[in-house]
């Protein structure tokens, strides 16, 4: 745990959260500030900054078998969802602790990317 992360705050219920879900190494909670009608988050609960910090294959491997799981909480299992992960500083991460987006509830388009080549 990090004493300066938001995210080691919210696991250690320091910070109030809207937890989703919960097990021995990882903690999901709703973002606060939801770029979907279902943003949620999947973090694990030993802090790694992202996914170049040294994060075990089995941790990795755990967040993301998780993920299915909490998108049938969310009830966007069956519809579709996205899962993203942003790492280092072009990515505009605003939180530096590993956490996967769970993004859904809605149709998606394609991304778009500041600076992107594409027209």
């Amino acid at each position: 745990m990090s004493d300066d992360c938001l995210f080691c705050k919210l696991i250690a219920g320091e910070i109030p959260a809207k937890k989703v879900y919960e097990d021995d190494i990882c903690f999901a909670f709703d973002d606060i500030e939801p770029e979907a009608p279902v943003h949620t988050l999947v973090v694990p609960k030993q802090h790694f900054t992202d996914l170049q910090s040294g994060v075990p294959a089995d941790v990795l491997g755990h967040l993301l078998s998780v993920v299915p799981e909490v998108a049938k909480l969310k009830g966007v299992y069956e519809s579709g969802y996205r899962c993203v992960i942003n790492t280092g500083p072009d990515s505009a991460t605003t939180v530096p602790h590993l956490h996967i987006h769970i993004l859904g509830g809605i149709k998606m388009g394609r991304s778009t990317f500041e600076g992107s080549q594409r027209e």
